[in-house]
């Protein structure tokens, strides 16, 4: 299928099949897919934790609205950001830059302190809402490599991060849980499988400039 047929192909699954599981292979397309996702000034401030794990993933379900989808699926992916962000991570950036593309300094530097003036004078409250606007890039491009690779998916909002927070115990990491994304391969008996996608007309989304 090309691109628009697979988006036509995706939807929100509402029952997976608990029998099936992605391979690694399609798993390894998805972390990829994940790291090479567009983010402001390429600074990357997100996290993907990959869950496969029944026990936990049943856990998760009373604190995502009783979504079944969250158990059901092969794997339950939560993207995650920083709860405290700082200019450090522009240092790490630059840092990473030097290494894979070797630029000097006198290139490099202007820039980074451009972006680390932007940063300190940001609140914490305005970066959480800055990186919680990449996340949903991320998601964006997950959901698009889903459709390409024939992987099922159901975005999903409904849920109480401090709860995942506190199961999968990403205080530690500095992470709060921001979407979750359920994968895994559509059920048979799914009411929605067969149903019409219900889209307005292109014309009516997209204003032409000419």
């Amino acid at each position: 299928m090309n691109a628009i047929e697979s988006l036509k192909w995706r939807y929100a699954v509402k029952k997976f099949d608990d029998k099936k599981s992605l391979t690694k292979k399609q798993i390894n397309t998805l972390k990829d897919a994940f790291n090479l996702t567009a983010t402001s000034y390429g600074l990357q401030p997100l996290k993907l934790v990959i869950i496969d794990n029944k026990t936990i993933q049943k856990e998760l379900v009373a604190h995502s609205w009783n979504q079944s989808q969250v158990v059901d699926a092969s794997h339950l992916l939560v993207i995650c950001i920083p709860k405290k962000y700082t200019s450090e991570e522009v240092k790490k950036y630059f840092n990473l830059v030097k290494e894979i593309r070797n630029s000097p300094d006198a290139v490099i530097n202007p820039f980074q302190e451009f972006l680390t003036a932007e940063i300190e004078k940001k609140t914490q409250e305005e970066l959480f809402l800055w990186n919680k606007n990449q996340a949903y890039i991320a998601l964006g491009n997950l959901l698009t490599v889903c459709a390409l690779e024939k992987i099922d998916s159901c975005p999903m909002e409904g849920f109480l991060p401090e709860k995942y927070n506190e199961i999968l115990k990403l205080d530690k990491h500095n992470l709060t849980s921001t979407l979750v994304l359920p994968v895994g391969f559509r059920a048979q008996d799914d009411y929605m499988k067969d149903l019409k996608k219900v889209r307005k007309n292109v014309t009516d989304v997209v204003i032409e400039i000419n």
